[in-house]
């Protein structure tokens, strides 16, 4: 196994982990750049409600995270075959009310061409309701889900 310290950001290495950088920024411009024209973003506890394409994995993105008064990645284990890689993090997220805890990741990227196509993450959604505000899940309730795809039948 790669520790991501280990390794120079290059290659499909490098695109994955400058996304995450992007994201842990919450540098929404910056995270788009990264992403295929018809890429696939899938939470695997819930496939049904995935996003395609930068805009709409954007807006996926920030119904969970942009709310947040804090958001900070924890890089991990990187491993990849050329293209298909995985990737062991964390995630600290602070709600403005106070809450605060750590999602655990495995998230697994395809990187076709220089850009992410495919992005799965997979995480215990019970770990996130464990210390997040009920308002948090009442909020993603009534947003906009125009960008939805289901991807249950792709993955």
């Amino acid at each position: 196994m790669t520790d991501v310290s280990m390794i120079g950001v290059d290659g499909v290495h490098g695109v994955v982990l400058g996304m995450w950088q992007a994201l842990s920024r919450r540098d929404w411009d910056a995270v788009k750049t990264f992403l295929a024209d018809d890429c696939l973003y899938v939470d695997m506890p819930v496939p049904a409600v995935s996003a395609r394409g930068p805009e709409n994995i954007v807006t996926r993105l920030k119904l969970g995270l942009e709310p947040l008064a804090g958001y900070q990645n924890h890089d991990g284990v990187l491993l990849s075959n050329g293209t298909d890689v995985m990737y062991e993090h964390s995630e600290t997220w602070t709600f403005a009310s106070g809450e605060q805890g750590v999602l655990r990741f495995v998230t697994v990227h395809k990187v076709v061409d220089g850009k992410i196509a495919v992005w799965k993450d997979y995480w215990d959604m019970n770990s996130l309701v464990s210390f997040a505000p009920p308002d948090h899940f009442e909020n993603l309730a009534a947003a906009d889900t125009s960008w939805v795809f289901d991807a249950s039948g792709l993955i």
